[in-house]
């Protein structure tokens, strides 16, 4: 069912003529002359960029597939190789200005802030700040976590904006940052947190593929809407071209929303659960005016 959505992704590609070697800088460059894409990709980033027991799949990992196709293309090596290094939410941002990483595309946040270390390209998703917690614990927004055990994922946008709030409502939460967004979900599952905050999406994606998904709620008042992009290295014109043509091209062709559809709306792997999570009117105004804009 996958691969028949990842040849539809770069069926519409503009053919481009392969770039000459002495005409390249940047990020193709590196490419060229190691003869390998390095992508970034997550462990646990359910639905965007997961792994689902024999690879990497996702909706933003098909969307760097269909990038990694038009590399390919733009500079003529149709057998150029991909290598996938896990990344998380603490190590992406030094592994990709140490060239560890050429660029990801998972469920990364693009932040004004974060632009002083980085590249977007444009958003591919749009997203509220929500958290999930037992649907026994009698919690239904932020307020209700005053003086509770909060958990996150250390080095996100989320965790700012949760420790914010504790600052400013004076709600005295103790808030621990884990490794990874399946850290988090295990620490409100075992009990040791009564709430994860993170992006809604992620949070649907934990609750639809837990054993017992009717035992949790994503719930809370937004702390604020965000938006994923794809990342890379500052001042490399040519690869942002390239990139934001792609994700154009599929936002505007109707392919980006066949996309979702997949991952949103269908049975996804490995064990064929369904987020039920409908195109937003967000997204839909996303497809038909492709940008760049940060939201925070």
């Amino acid at each position: 069912m996958l691969a028949p959505v990842v040849m539809c992704a770069v069926t519409y590609m503009a053919a481009a003529s392969p770039a000459r070697a002495d005409e390249l800088t940047g990020t193709l460059k590196k490419i060229r002359d190691d003869g390998v894409v390095v992508l970034g990709v997550r462990e646990a980033s359910i639905p965007f960029s997961y792994w689902d027991g024999g690879r990497t799949v996702g909706y933003s990992q098909t969307i760097a597939l269909a990038i990694v196709d038009e590399i390919r293309k733009a500079l003529g090596l149709p057998h150029l190789r991909v290598r996938e290094v896990t990344i998380t939410s603490a190590n992406r941002f030094p592994m990709l200005v140490n060239n560890q990483i050429d660029f990801e595309c998972g469920s990364t946040t693009h932040t004004h802030e974060r632009e002083n270390v980085a590249a977007f390209s444009n958003t591919f998703f749009q997203y509220a700040v929500r958290m999930i917690t037992r649907k026994n614990a009698g919690i239904t927004d932020f307020p209700d976590l005053a003086g509770k055990a909060v958990v996150t994922t250390a080095g996100t946008s989320d965790e700012r904006l949760l420790r914010q709030l504790n600052s400013d409502k004076q709600l005295n939460m103790r808030i621990a940052s884990v490794k990874d967004h399946a850290d988090a979900f295990a620490a409100v599952k075992s009990d040791r947190a009564v709430a994860f905050v993170m992006d809604e999406p992620i949070l649907y994606g934990f609750r639809a593929t837990d054993a017992h998904p009717d035992d949790f709620i994503v719930t809370g008042t937004p702390l604020g809407l965000e938006s994923y992009a794809c990342m890379f290295r500052k001042g490399d014109a040519p690869f942002r071209d390239l990139v934001n043509g792609v994700i154009s091209r599929m936002q505007t062709s109707g392919e980006a929303e066949r996309l979702y559809n997949v991952w949103f709306t269908q049975p996804i792997p490995p064990h064929g659960i369904n987020l039920n999570y409908p195109l937003s009117p967000e997204m839909r105004a996303l497809f038909a005016h492709p940008n760049d804009k940060a939201l925070d």
